[in-house]
C-alpha cells in the first residue's frame, strides 16, 4: 500500500463553498491550510488559477505534493472543442477556461487529459454537452471544476453498450473534481477506477443518471478517496458505490430522492468487498437503502440523518481517523440540505483574489435641513468613488426627497438606508411616466428611463425607506402612463424593508443584457401598483413581503401582478412565503401574463407564486394572454398556496408537484448568492 505523508495543515474553513471576495464576489481562491508553491509563471495569477484542493487530493504521496492543477503554466480561454482539445492533451501545464457550451463529436468523445492541467469553466457559460473527460494511467495533478457536464444520454436507461461518463479515470491519481454540475450521460458521472488514488470530489452536483458514481473495480486495495458537500439528486444506484477502497471518507454530503419522478433510488452509499468506510454528518431523503455494505467491507456511521428512508440503513467493521491524512471541520448536518442547494455547481463569477478581508464600511449622510453631509441622495452617489473596492453607506435621514437617483453601473456595493424609525419616514419620490417629455427636448422618458429610482451597479442594497412614483394618471391621460418607482438593471441586488410604491410598472427588475444575470431579492418588504407592477427580465424573487393591490385611476379594480419577460434558461420571478391583498374587487386581479418584451418570441416568461396567502381578489383563473403570446407556452405555476384567491390544479391553474416545487425554492433562484445586509 502507498505510504501516506500528512500535509502540514490547519483546519480548513469547508463549511464556505468558496471564498468571499472583498468585491463580493465569488473567487477560487487556495483554501486556508493549503501550501501555496512559490512560481513565477503564477506571480500575478488570479487566484482560481493558484488553487488547491482538500482531502486526499491535498495529500503528499505517489511523488505527487498536493494537487494544484495547471497554475505553473500558461492561461488560455478556449471556446471550441479544437482548443479545449489540444491544451487539455498537451504535455505542458496549462490553465484552461471554457467560455462557451462546447458540443463534442462525435458524441460520447472523452478528451484524454494530460497531467498538470486545471479546466475551469467561466462563470456559468463553461459546459460540456454530448461528452466529458479521460484521466488515463498516470495522469496526475488534474483539477476540474465550474462545469457543466450533460447530455450524452443515448436513449437506454441502463445503458450497456455505450461509456459515455462525465468524467471517467483509470490509474490517475491526484485529482480534484468541484463545483461541477454533471447530469445525464450515457453511463455514470463520475467513475473513478484501475486504482485511481488521491481523489477529492467536492461541492457538485450529480443528478438525472441511471449510475451517479462508481469507484474501484479492481482487486488492489489502495484507491483513497474524499468526497464532501455534494447534492446527489435523482439518480437510481451508485451513490456512490466503493469498490475496494482503502479508505474513503464521505461527509456532508445529500443524497435525495424525489418522491413523484420516474427516477427511484435502488441504494445509496455502498460500501464494497475490503473498502473502509467512513461517513459523516450526510443527509439521506427519501432514499431505499440509504447505506449498504458487503460482509467484507467496512462503514462507520458518524452524525448521519435519514428521512423518509427505507430498506438497508447498515455498519460495522472498523475504519480509520481521517485526521491522521488531512485536517477538515464538519458542517451540522441539518445545514446540509439547505447549504448544498445553495453551494453546489457551478458558480457565475470568478473573483480575482482570495482574500476575505473586508474594509469598514463608508458611511455618509443626507439630510434635507443641511445637517448631512449631503442634502440630495444623488449628490450622495455622486461622491461614491468609481470603481469602489468596499461598502458605502448612504444613509438618509427623514424627510421627503423629491429627486431622481442613479447608481451607475462603476459604482458597486452601495447601501442606501433611512434612518428613520419606520420605512415610511425616508421617501425617495419623483413623477415621470412612459410618455413625460424630457425637459430638453429629446423625447420622452420610456418605460424604463421614468424610474424614481434607476440601480445599475452590482452588490447594491437598499432598506428602511420608501421608493414610489406619484405619477399622476388622472390628470395625464395624454401620455402613456408607464411610471416606475425603482428599475434595478444589476445583479446582487437586496431590498431589506422598503416600500416600492405606484400605479403602473411599480418594480422594474431588469438585468444590464439579456445575457446577462441578475438577481433581485426582496424581503420584509411592500410593493404596491396595479398593472405588470413587478416585471422584467431579472431573476427576482419576492419574499415574506406583502404585495398590495391598488385600484386604478379611475377607481375600477383590474390589473395583474407581474409580466415577467424571463430569458430561456433563467429563473424568472419567484414570490415565496408572502401575502397578496389590497382594497380591490373580488376576481378583479390575475397573477401574470407573459411579456415577450419587443414581440421576442425566444423568451421564456416566468413566474412562480408558492406558499402565499391570496386574497379573494385573485381570478379563479389567475392567468392571462398577453399581446398574442399565450401563457400556457410559458412557464407560469402556483405551489401550496392559500386564502380566498388560491385554488385547486386544473388545466388552466397549473400547481407544481411536491419534486418540482423543490427545484423551485429561493435557494435556487439566488444560486451562489446568500444576500446579508452591510
Amino acid at each position: 500500500m502507498a505510504q501516506h505523508r500528512r500535509r502540514r495543515t490547519t483546519a480548513l474553513a469547508l463549511g464556505v463553498p468558496l471564498i468571499l471576495t472583498a468585491a463580493g464576489g465569488l473567487a477560487y481562491g487556495v483554501l486556508p491550510g493549503s501550501q501555496p508553491r512559490a512560481s513565477a509563471a503564477t506571480t500575478a495569477a488570479p487566484a482560481w488559477a493558484t488553487a488547491t484542493a482538500d482531502g486526499f487530493a491535498s495529500v503528499d504521496a505517489l511523488g505527487q505534493n498536493g494537487t494544484y492543477g495547471g497554475r505553473d503554466g500558461q492561461i488560455v480561454t478556449v471556446k471550441t472543442l479544437a482548443d479545449l482539445e489540444k491544451y487539455a492533451t498537451a504535455s505542458e501545464p496549462y490553465v484552461i477556461v471554457v467560455a462557451a457550451t462546447i458540443t463534442m463529436d462525435p458524441v460520447g468523445k472523452e478528451i484524454k487529459v494530460q497531467s498538470n492541467k486545471t479546466i475551469v469553466g467561466s462563470g456559468t457559460s463553461g459546459q460540456i454537452v454530448g461528452g466529458g473527460f479521460f484521466l488515463g494511467p498516470g495522469v496526475h495533478n488534474v483539477i476540474i471544476r465550474n462545469l457543466t457536464i450533460r447530455d450524452a444520454y443515448q436513449g437506454v436507461w441502463n445503458d450497456k453498450e455505450h461509456d459515455f461518463d462525465a468524467i471517467q479515470m483509470d490509474g490517475a491519481h491526484h485529482v480534484w473534481i468541484d463545483h461541477n454540475d454533471l447530469r445525464h450521460m450515457a453511463d455514470g458521472l463520475i467513475d473513478v477506477r484501475k486504482d485511481s488514488t488521491y481523489v477529492t470530489v467536492s461541492w457538485n452536483k450529480l443528478s438525472q443518471d441511471n449510475k451517479a458514481f462508481g469507484i474501484g473495480w479492481t482487486e488492489n486495495v489502495v484507491t483513497d478517496i474524499t468526497i464532501h458537500h455534494n447534492w446527489i439528486r435523482d439518480t437510481e444506484q451508485r451513490n456512490p458505490s466503493t469498490d475496494n477502497a482503502a479508505h474513503a471518507h464521505l461527509y456532508n454530503n445529500f443524497l435525495e430522492d424525489v418522491a413523484g419522478t420516474d427516477i427511484n433510488s435502488s441504494y445509496g452509499n455502498y460500501s464494497r468487498g475490503a473498502t473502509r468506510m467512513v461517513l459523516e454528518n450526510s443527509y439521506f431523503q427519501g432514499f431505499k437503502n440509504p447505506v449498504i455494505k458487503d460482509a467484507t467491507a467496512s462503514i462507520v456511521q458518524k452524525g448521519n440523518t435519514f428521512v423518509g428512508t427505507s430498506g438497508r440503513n447498515e455498519s460495522g467493521g472498523t475504519a480509520f481517523d481521517p485526521t491522521t491524512y488531512y485536517a477538515y471541520t464538519l458542517d451540522k448536518t441539518a445545514d446540509v440540505p439547505a447549504l448544498l442547494k445553495s453551494g453546489v455547481g457551478p458558480r457565475s463569477s470568478i473573483g480575482t483574489t482570495a482574500t476575505t478581508t473586508k474594509a469598514a464600511a463608508t458611511t455618509l449622510t443626507v439630510a434635507k435641513d443641511g445637517s448631512g453631509q449631503y442634502s440630495t441622495v444623488q449628490a450622495a452617489v455622486n461622491a461614491v468613488p468609481a470603481n469602489n473596492a468596499s461598502r458605502v453607506v448612504i444613509s438618509v435621514k427623514p424627510g421627503t426627497y423629491r429627486e431622481l437617483v442613479k447608481v451607475p453601473s462603476n459604482k458597486p456595493h452601495v447601501t442606501i438606508q433611512g434612518s428613520g424609525g419606520s420605512r415610511s419616514d425616508t421617501v425617495i419620490v419623483y413623477n415621470n411616466a412612459s410618455g413625460t417629455p424630457k425637459p430638453d427636448g429629446s423625447g420622452t422618458y420610456g418605460t424604463g428611463g421614468s424610474a424614481t429610482v434607476a440601480v445599475e451597479a452590482d452588490d447594491f442594497q437598499a432598506r428602511n425607506l420608501t421608493i414610489s412614483n406619484d405619477f399622476d394618471e388622472a390628470s395625464h391621460q395624454d401620455i402613456a402612463n408607464q411610471a416606475v418607482a425603482l428599475r434595478t438593471a444589476a445583479d446582487k441586488v437586496f431590498l431589506d424593508g422598503v416600500i416600492v410604491s405606484g400605479d403602473q410598472d411599480t418594480l422594474l427588475v431588469d438585468t444590464a443584457a439579456k445575457e446577462k444575470l441578475g438577481r433581485v431579492y426582496m424581503t420584509n418588504s411592500y410593493v404596491i401598483g396595479n398593472v405588470d407592477f413587478i416585471f422584467g427580465r431579472a431573476t427576482a424573487v419576492i419574499d415574506k413581503s406583502v404585495i398590495t393591490l391598488k385600484k386604478r385611476w379611475n377607481g375600477t379594480s383590474a390589473g395583474y401582478v407581474t409580466a415577467p419577460s424571463t430569458a430561456a434558461g433563467r429563473k424568472g420571478i419567484l414570490i415565496a412565503n408572502s401575502t397578496v391583498n389590497g382594497d380591490v374587487s373580488s376576481a378583479s386581479f390575475y397573477l401574470g401574463r407573459p411579456w415577450h418584451a419587443g414581440g421576442d418570441a425566444s423568451l421564456d416568461p416566468q413566474t412562480t407564486v408558492r406558499n402565499t396567502s391570496l386574497s379573494a381578489a385573485i381570478k379563479s383563473t389567475p392567468w392571462t394572454d398577453m399581446s398574442g403570446f399565450s401563457w400556457k407556452d410559458d412557464r407560469f405555476a402556483e405551489y401550496k398556496n392559500t386564502g380566498a384567491g388560491s385554488g385547486a390544479a386544473s388545466s388552466n391553474r397549473p400547481q407544481l408537484t411536491d419534486s418540482q416545487a423543490t427545484g423551485q425554492e429561493v435557494a435556487d433562484w439566488l444560486g451562489d448568492w446568500t444576500p446579508s445586509s452591510s
